[in-house]
């Protein structure tokens, strides 16, 4: 555990002291760079309010996350049982990477009502297609003389699928689902830029909104570093979960 942590640690202590030395030697204003120590202050002094922020933030991210794993493999498992079907609504999961989130929230706050649903939905949409795409190629992955030796033993498609193809592709579904786990919380704090505000409960992409146009910088970077350290701690899930199920046949997943 020390030697995963001390090292990225260190790192982190030097470059905040190193910021600090130099944001204090250059009497930097606070409205254009806090010190580190300020930054500290203002999450001890507001911790009630940021708590309840994060909180917000939390709720919308984790709601988008599960419904891009649940939806992202179903969608997964469904293109991967026939060609055909690949075919005709592989090109439409395209949507999910392409659809320009600061375009549509508006409207999801309409359709869904200003608040957490809205900004769940901005974030499942971010999220969802790492899932499609790499449980898709893990599924489409399977080794061939494996599926031979199912057919040979009379496997039906189903069993195929959830005895052999999608147990093959675990490693490729937790790499989508860490790279979803990130965009959720990139897509719940944008989501809170431009609907946040509207809702009853205010998370953390109101309050960076809210303190950087009243020039509290040392807020927005107190907002900012919570927002990283939910998005890390989601990753850091999803990471626990991948050693469990994969450590004791995957080799990369020890490491």
């Amino acid at each position: 555990m020390i030697k995963r942590v001390g090292p990225p640690l260190a790192v982190l202590v030097v470059g905040l002291a190193l910021v600090e030395l130099y944001v204090r030697a250059r009497g930097t204003p606070i409205y254009l760079v806090p010190r580190p120590s300020q930054v500290l202050d203002t999450l001890i002094a507001e911790r009630g309010y940021l708590a309840s922020a994060l909180w917000t933030t939390a709720k919308a991210g984790l709601i988008g996350f599960a419904l891009s794993a649940l939806l992202g493999m179903a969608i997964a498992v469904g293109l991967a049982s026939s060609v055909w079907v690949r075919r005709a609504f592989a090109p439409y999961t395209i949507f999910f990477q392409t659809v320009p989130i600061i375009a549509i929230a508006p409207m999801l706050s309409i359709w869904l009502s200003p608040g957490l649903k809205a900004v769940a939905a901005c974030a499942f949409i971010v999220s969802v297609f790492p899932v499609i795409a790499n449980t898709l190629a893990g599924l489409l992955a399977t080794d061939a003389a494996l599926l031979d030796l199912f057919r040979l033993y009379g496997a039906s498609r189903t069993a195929t699928m959830f005895r052999l193809r999608l147990p093959a592709a675990l490693p490729s579904v937790f790499t989508g689902l860490q790279v979803a786990a990130g965009l959720a919380v990139i897509g719940t704090v944008v989501a809170e830029f431009l609907v946040g505000e509207l809702g009853e409960e205010q998370g953390l992409g109101v309050v960076i909104v809210s303190a950087s146009h009243n020039g509290h910088s040392d807020r927005v970077f107190a907002a900012v570093l919570l927002a990283s350290a939910l998005g890390l701690a989601m990753l850091g899930a999803v990471g626990f979960a991948r050693r469990a199920v994969l450590a004791n046949w995957h080799a990369p997943a020890r490491e």
